[in-house]
This record gives structure tokens, C-alpha cells and sequence, in this order.
């Protein structure tokens, strides 16, 4: 259960959120994953793979009571040996409904949210204090993230830091300490990645006609420790809106005015030997701001499945500080990877 924390600029709370009180609830079922080949496993104490169901009200009809679906994975840290406390944190990623989107004419005061259906992103840290070997109460704090990547329009994106109370249950309450002793120590050669990416983009929420973007990313990386690889590259993008003489005006139809990019910096989490978390920091060298690049200073964040073998898949969302882009759809291949 959770309930609290909106956070939203002074205007957004005195239109849309106005007299607005958020309640949540979420259902989670896992696998703590105690033996595998896999070092990550046991370089993540155990960690709980699984599926998350969730339900909200915001107790006013301009939001909407959304709900989602989505897959987490969730860490212990801290003293594992301790009988009562337990600490862990979660990342969760899935695909919310249910929202009462922006209408100009139905749902003028809904300035935040365009879309019926958005991306859902979780983050969670929780004390647990242990009943019994079977059953478990905790508190914890939460932040979820509501956003579609600009492929509808308002995207301001709904942000929520509740406080949260649980209670879980474990069939077999055996739990087996992760044994560090055997840990192999991390590749150092260097990675190299070549990426592409597809997704669509709104400029103008009073138009619905939406513009194909794309990516295609080569970088380098290497690992700084098991958990961590850093890296660069450079980044390239594609927009269709430079087509149009209503967007591009004497542009249109240039290439200066269809593609930009620039040098970026690549960062990724690995959480195992087959998922990670992507991120980075690009700066363009060249740019258009009718295409939506607002800012030179352009972000993405993301996770990527290798599907099989040196192939992966993911998908990400790119920004302009806190201005979402668009959502990139990715594939990609890795060279040298062990």
C-alpha cells in the first residue's frame, strides 16, 4: 500500500492536481534466485526476479485511476546475516492504462498527460523486519515515473514519491547467503557496441500527426568494476519532421535539417550477464530546434535484453533535460563480449 507525494509545479497543483490525493496499490509475486551459473546472481545477494501488478486513484476524474504491469528486480543489501531486518531496493519497468489523457475539449485541466497508455517506471527502497521465516512487514519510500516519450502531447509526465507499507509472504522461508568467496574477477577488454533505435514523436498537442525519429549509436565501453561499464561513442538521429515546410520552413527536405547528433557518453548497469540498465550524456554538434532538440545537452536512459548470444533489445527513453524526446524501440549487437 502507498499513498502521498505528487510532485508537481505550484500551476500544475492548482490546475491539474488540484484537490488531487494519491493512493496506490501494488501486488508483487517473485523468485529469489538462489543458485545459478551466473556470478551476478551472487554478486546481487540473491536477488528477486518477478512481476508486479498496480493500482491507483488519484481521487479526481482529470487524471484518470491508472493501473500497470510490469517486471522488477529487487536487491537485499546490508547485514544479510541479521534474524529480524532486512534491507532491499527494487527497479521496476512496465506499461501503465487506464489514464484520462488531455482533451482540449473534454479534459482541458489534465496538462500533464496526453496518452491513455504510458511507460511505467519504478524505483523502491524498503526496511522489512522479519515476523517469522515466513512472513515479513515493511516501510519504504517510492518514486514511479508515468510518461509516453512525447508520442502524445502534453508529456510533462506524472511523478510520485509516496510512502509504502508492505507485507510479504515466502512459501519456503529458507533463504541461502550468497557465498562471494569463488567471484571471478571482471573482463577487461574492451566492448564495443553498434545500436540502432525507431520511435515517434509529437511536436505540436493540437495536432495529432506524429513524426518517425531514429537513432543509430556505435560505442566503446569497458568495465570499471563487476557491476559497472563506462564508455563513448557518438550518436546519430534522423527526424522525418524536417520534411515539412510547415516545421522545417526553407529547410525542408535539407539533410542538415533531417539528421543531428554528437559525441556521447555511455554508462551502463549490469545486473546480469544478459540485462542492463543503459544511459548517457550526448552533446550535439549539430541540431535543429524545430525538430524538438530544445537543448545541446541531450540524455537517455534505458534497459537492453541480450536475446540471444551478441544480439540485444531494449528500449530507452531519450530527453532534453527534463523534457522527454522520444521513446527508442532498440536492437543492437556487441563485439568482444565474452
Amino acid at each position: 500500500m502507498e499513498n502521498g507525494g505528487i510532485l508537481a509545479a505550484k500551476d500544475i497543483r492548482r490546475t491539474t492536481f488540484e484537490s488531487a490525493y494519491y493512493n496506490g496499490i501494488n501486488l508483487k509475486i517473485g523468485w529469489k534466485i538462489q543458485k545459478s551459473n551466473d556470478q551476478y546472481f551472487t554478486l546481487y545477494n540473491n536477488p528477486i526476479y518477478g512481476i508486479g501488478f498496480y493500482s491507483s486513484t488519484f481521487n479526481t476524474d482529470i487524471i484518470g485511476s491508472p493501473y500497470a504491469i510490469y517486471g522488477f528486480v529487487q536487491s537485499p543489501f546490508g547485514n544479510l546475516t541479521n534474524k529480524r531486518w532486512g534491507f532491499d531496493y527494487r527497479i521496476g519497468l512496465g506499461i501503465s492504462g487506464n489514464f484520462t489523457p488531455y482533451d482540449p475539449e473534454n479534459n482541458p485541466l489534465n496538462v500533464v498527460i496526453g496518452a491513455k497508455n504510458n511507460v511505467f517506471i519504478d524505483f523502491g527502497i524498503r526496511s522489512q523486519y522479519k515476523i517469522n521465516p515466513n512472513w515479513r512487514i515493511g516501510l519504504g519510500l517510492a518514486y514511479h515515473h508515468f510518461s509516453n516519450g512525447a508520442l502524445r502531447l502534453p508529456n510533462k509526465g506524472v511523478n510520485l514519491v509516496p510512502l509504502t507499507a508492505s507485507i510479504t509472504y515466502q512459501p519456503n522461508g529458507h533463504s541461502v547467503l550468497p557465498d562471494k568467496s569463488n567471484i571471478a574477477p571482471y573482463s577487461d577488454k574492451i566492448l564495443y557496441h553498434i545500436n540502432y533505435g525507431a520511435g515517434w514523436k509529437q511536436l505540436d498537442k493540437d495536432k495529432d500527426e506524429r513524426f518517425l525519429k531514429t537513432t543509430l549509436s556505435a560505442y566503446a565501453s569497458k568495465f570499471v568494476s563487476h557491476k559497472w561499464r563506462m564508455g563513448g561513442g557518438v550518436d546519430l538521429f534522423y527526424s522525418s519532421s524536417g520534411n515539412y515546410d510547415e516545421i522545417a520552413g526553407d529547410s525542408s527536405g535539407k539533410l542538415s535539417a533531417k539528421l543531428s547528433g554528437g559525441p556521447s557518453f555511455y554508462l551502463v548497469h549490469v545486473l546480469n550477464r544478459n540485462l542492463v540498465l543503459n544511459g548517457n550524456v550526448g552533446y550535439y554538434i549539430h541540431k535543429q530546434y524545430f525538430n524538438g532538440e530544445i537543448n545541446r545537452i541531450f540524455l537517455r536512459a534505458g534497459a537492453r535484453y541480450y536475446v540471444y548470444k551478441d544480439f540485444n533489445a531494449g528500449i530507452s527513453i531519450k530527453a532534453h533535460k527534463g523534457k522527454a524526446d522520444f521513446i527508442e524501440w532498440t536492437v543492437g549487437y556487441t563485439f568482444n563480449r565474452d
